[in-house]
């Protein structure tokens, strides 16, 4: 059985639905501590040929609570985040599909970060038509305090997991030879240079998936989902 573990990204670019779509079961950290540095609450989109910054409003909390213990600011004005991305993408040939399914991410009623993300995560999958089995990391049976590989290496073997892939930009985090004593096979997903008409302007790389959706079908989009390389 084929297992990822990531974290919970909003509307993240398309190698973490390439992790996704490649193995059988995948698990979303919610006892993961947030990071203001990373991508859980924020992610790019393209305006007037350059890259924006969108994010998530979060409440002013302790920086060491878990992704699950966040709040999203009741300052949250998900109407002009909408506006933004209608704005950004109205010329694109895919708004008027991809803009519905836009308003029900944002309009989600759920004040709780990690509550919110994997709302859209699973979301964009049924639109992309990725029917891997995603579970909730607080939700297995292993020692929790565990941190890095050893938890890793404990989810897999609580889901009986024969191979762990993971990102490319993880391969200095993990041993081959401590998954080969547990006997996991490691694997990394490199993704390959991904490039589609972006109106007429200069290419803009690795943007929100929801980029990958406003200027492509499904049907493209599935066949990038396997546009990667496989580094054992």
């Amino acid at each position: 059985m084929r297992l990822g573990i990531m974290q919970p990204y909003f509307l993240p670019y398309i190698g973490y639905f390439q992790l996704l779509n490649a193995v059988d079961k995948y698990v979303i950290y919610d006892n993961i501590q947030y990071t203001k540095k990373g991508w859980i609450n924020r992610n790019r989109i393209l305006q007037n040929g350059k890259d924006l910054m969108i994010t998530i409003p979060l409440e002013k909390d302790s920086d060491y609570l878990d992704v699950k213990e966040r709040s999203l600011s009741v300052g949250f004005d998900k109407k002009k985040l909408l506006n933004q991305i209608r704005e950004s993408y109205r010329k694109a040939p895919y708004l008027e599909q991809v803009m519905p399914l836009t308003e029900r991410i944002v309009n989600f009623d759920d004040n709780n970060l990690f509550h919110y993300i994997d709302n859209s995560v699973r979301k964009i999958c049924r639109y992309l038509e990725i029917n891997t089995e995603i579970i909730i990391s607080s939700s297995l049976n292993v020692d929790h305090s565990l941190k890095g590989q050893d938890k890793v290496i404990a989810i897999c073997k609580e889901l009986n997991a024969t191979d762990y892939y993971n990102a490319i930009g993880g391969q200095e985090l993990y041993s081959s030879d401590a998954f080969k004593k547990e006997d996991i096979s490691l694997h990394f997903i490199s993704s390959n240079p991904i490039e589609y008409k972006q109106f007429a302007n200069e290419f803009v790389p690795w943007l929100s998936i929801l980029d990958v959706m406003m200027f492509n079908p499904v049907e493209k989009i599935k066949s990038m989902l396997n546009d990667y390389k496989l580094i054992n």
